[in-house]
């Protein structure tokens, strides 16, 4: 957290939270979200000056009831989630990279929902992959050790009868897939998708 917000934390105890006025997308974005685009439930404009974004990831964070915020000096704005409080983006170089810019140096373990969604778990974060990398990284992607066709993928996420084993071959290991439901994601890792005023 940036030292002139702990200052601003300390000279104003009491500034009231925000709630509802920032969102993060399912692609890693940034959204500020005004009055009409609350009331008409938009997702609301894309924040892309940088030195913005650069104050945003310094001074992120969560509290202890699993609602994650921004410290905006006094003022705590806490985030609407579309999926996860963290979204990865592929990196040729550092492998897989969070929205904040830090690198997802180590994956333990991998999830994917009904709707194709893959998950990435390491380091104590979760991390949604962006839709636009997934196609890359589903071709590391085996069941019962045999490269995956889509029906049999297809099949696998919308059966939870089936009993194949899938897994995902990365960085040289074979890390085992669950299933997930994607309304079940935040419950699941103890984060609120949409904090709200009590």
């Amino acid at each position: 957290m940036d030292h002139i917000v702990k200052q601003a934390m300390a000279k104003w105890p009491e500034v009231p939270h925000c709630y509802g006025w920032l969102a993060l997308d399912a692609r890693g974005a940034w959204r500020m979200r005004d009055e009409q685009a609350q009331r008409q439930n938009l997702p609301g404009d894309k924040i892309v000056h940088a030195a913005l974004l650069g104050f945003i990831h310094r001074n992120y964070g969560v509290d202890a009831e699993g609602r994650w915020y921004f410290q905006n000096g006094p003022q705590r704005v806490y985030i609407d989630l579309a999926l996860t409080p963290y979204i990865a983006h592929t990196d040729p170089t550092l492998g897989f990279v969070l929205q904040t810019g830090e690198a997802m140096s180590a994956i333990d373990a991998a999830m994917l929902t009904e709707q194709g969604r893959l998950l990435l778990i390491g380091n104590g974060k979760v991390a949604a992959l962006d839709d636009r990398d997934l196609a890359q990284c589903l071709a590391g992607l085996r069941m019962d050790d045999n490269i995956v066709a889509d029906e049999r993928l297809l099949g696998w996420l919308t059966d939870p009868a089936d009993d194949g084993v899938l897994t995902w071959q990365y960085a040289g290991t074979d890390l085992p897939v669950q299933r997930i439901a994607q309304e079940n994601i935040a419950a699941h890792f103890g984060f609120v998708l949409q904090p709200r005023q009590a």
